[in-house]
């Protein structure tokens, strides 16, 4: 026995998961109690069910793991209401209870496993089909075991409540807070892997650099508000025509960059093809009507600048700065052709 719980000190001490914890402490209390079914349950209130999540069975007694029953007819809440760990004729005592009859068992033992909170887990139990006399000490063990559960059970919660926030405060560094779009360091470490992909050295990358002409416009005549909620809706629009494995950044106040893979991309001609479509994707995309609120305008659309950079040729910085030059490029030639069109109505 003093070997046994030596090895049980070390599994303790060992365990990182709740079936880590609970196996060895369901073999010890077999051993301790001589009864031939040792378990672990979980116990759900608003559903009114009891299911088995560990066990370890010795004898004819066979309580299988996954084993879910109506919480109203289990012993384990008999045994909670009538605050009693401990019977060797279960007939006697709770001889209302029909899986117990079904189960055929005799010999009951069984602590709460209860959290911090006071809220109730689960229960550890030990279950024989014959009579047996436990130890005096075998209430003490009891709650110990289900004291050890129950912490590991809050240590496990607690990771998971960490984990969550990790992966909350990760989205929020990499997500511009305004439109839910990726922001410019995701957009960066995307494009980089992007870009290094050794496994796609032969896909060019599509690089689009959207910049809203006539933002500030929008501002001046309608409000920041208004502005505000254009630039949700055009992110909305920007994030509807992604394709699987790209990305719609904003990267500035009116400034936003959509990349993705160009796979069809084999022959000059077909990757020409696929730039333009990209472009008039991008483009007719931002275009149109919006309607805001009580606001509702027409948008002639952004100034899209077009890349398509193979991997291993450029890093992020440099293409997007070649992006950014094909952007500006597009806006010169509206502003010229917009001009031309005022002089000729003039």
């Amino acid at each position: 026995m003093d070997l046994q719980l030596d090895c049980l000190a070390r599994s303790v001490a060992s365990a990182r998961t709740l079936e880590e914890l609970t196996r060895p402490l369901l073999e010890t209390l077999e051993a301790v109690s001589g009864l031939e079914s040792t378990y672990l349950t979980t116990i759900d209130l608003e559903a009114g069910v009891q299911q088995i999540l560990y066990a370890r069975n010795t004898g004819l007694l066979q309580i299988p793991e996954g084993l879910s029953v109506p919480w109203n007819d289990t012993l384990c809440k008999r045994a909670l209401e009538d605050g009693r760990f401990f019977t060797d004729d279960v007939g006697a005592c709770w001889g209302d209870s029909a899986a117990a009859r079904e189960l055929g068992i005799h010999t009951y033992l069984s602590s709460p496993v209860r959290l911090d909170d006071g809220s109730l887990y689960g229960t550890l139990c030990a279950a024989s089909t014959g009579s047996r006399v436990l130890p005096v000490d075998i209430t003490h063990i009891l709650l110990l075991f289900a004291g050890l559960i129950a912490r590991q059970v809050e240590r496990e919660k607690l990771i998971r409540q960490l984990c969550l926030a990790n992966e909350a405060l990760a989205r929020y560094a990499a997500t511009d807070p305004l439109t839910q779009l990726a922001n410019r360091r995701a957009l960066q470490q995307k494009l980089m892997q992007m870009l290094e992909d050794r496994n796609a050295r032969d896909i060019p990358v599509l690089i689009a650099f959207v910049d809203l002409d006539g933002f500030k416009a929008i501002n001046d005549r309608y409000g920041h508000d208004v502005g505000d909620q254009f630039l949700v809706e055009l992110a909305a629009r920007l994030r509807s025509i992604l394709r699987s494995g790209g990305m719609a950044a904003r990267i500035g106040g009116d400034e936003f960059v959509v990349v993705e893979l160009c796979p069809d991309a084999s022959e000059p001609d077909r990757l020409a093809a696929a730039r333009q479509a990209f472009h008039e994707r991008i483009f007719l995309a931002t275009a149109g009507e919006y309607p805001l609120g009580d606001v509702r305008f027409d948008y002639t659309g952004a100034s899209v600048g077009v890349l398509d950079v193979r991997p291993s040729t450029h890093d992020a910085a440099q293409a997007l700065k070649q992006a950014d030059a094909l952007m500006y490029a597009v806006k010169k030639e509206r502003r010229a052709a917009a001009a031309r069109r005022s002089e000729a109505s003039a």
